[in-house]
């Protein structure tokens, strides 16, 4: 068990260090905007329908995923979303801290209200427990479906799996039930539960950020698919997969050992 926990930590470490910085920064920063921006509703004219802001952001983790799980597998992107949470949790955890200090907020510098702006900002941007607890149960179970899938859709593409048929193909359907699966896990959770949102708004608004994130997948995957190709021409990630493919090695010789016994 040591032995695991040490290797785990090694390939985790190796993992963040041959991710190219860029694109941890842009997908840890994505998780927490749209954690943050899921506070605000949109207003629409029709009561069948919801949504949150969070939309406007989402698409972009899911686009990094995609391109992590293409290069490095789905076991790194998922272990590199975890990571991603984590962060979030960090600095939610310092958003609230930051709102039980005495302060005002300059919104909050008004002829009448102030204090009741003021509190609403704190609440705001000190967050809601339900909706960090929804939000990261939603996108930890989203994020798992999404790479295991992309992953998986990428199998069946067995004479040309690095090319554009294939990436684009394994991403729009992996980010299309991701999505779906992210939105829905937390109108359940949260929207239902806390902000009356009924059963039929729940699914119309899981659906129908799924295609609007979805076209954003759409729109930048050729971006995605370039970095990917680059990536692979200038041996990114050497060091991880040498580590892994080590590890591997090493496993098939214990199992063959435990064979001949």
């Amino acid at each position: 068990m040591k032995k695991k926990l040490i290797d785990f930590g090694k390939e985790f470490r190796l993992l963040v260090l041959n991710v190219p910085a860029p694109i941890t920064v842009f997908f840890v920063l994505s998780v927490f905007a749209m954690n943050l921006l899921a506070n605000k509703s949109i207003s629409l004219p029709v009561g069948w329908l919801a949504l949150d802001c969070g939309i406007i952001v989402s698409w972009f983790a899911f686009l990094t995923m995609d391109i992590v799980t293409k290069h490095f597998g789905p076991k790194a992107a998922t272990m590199l979303s975890v990571f991603a949470i984590a962060v979030n949790l960090v600095f939610c955890l310092m958003m609230f801290l930051g709102s039980l200090i005495p302060g005002a907020w300059g919104e909050s510098f008004v002829e009448s209200g102030g204090e009741q702006i003021n509190t609403a900002l704190d609440n705001t941007f000190g967050g809601t427990w339900y909706v960090l607890a929804g939000s990261t149960v939603a996108f930890v179970v989203s994020a798992v479906i999404n790479n295991f899938t992309n992953a998986g859709i990428g199998l069946a593409f067995k004479k040309n799996p690095d090319g554009a048929a294939a990436y684009f193909m394994r991403s729009y359907v992996s980010t299309a039930i991701g999505q779906f699966a992210d939105n829905m896990i937390f109108a359940l959770i949260v929207s239902h539960n806390f902000f009356g949102w009924s059963l039929l708004q729940c699914v119309t608004c899981s659906l129908t950020g799924m295609v609007a994130e979805l076209i954003c997948e759409v729109i930048f995957s050729g971006i995605g698919f370039r970095v990917c190709k680059r990536w692979k021409k200038n041996l990114v990630g050497k060091d991880y997969f040498d580590f892994v493919n080590k590890k591997a090695e090493e496993k098939q010789k214990e199992l063959k050992a435990e064979v001949t016994r």
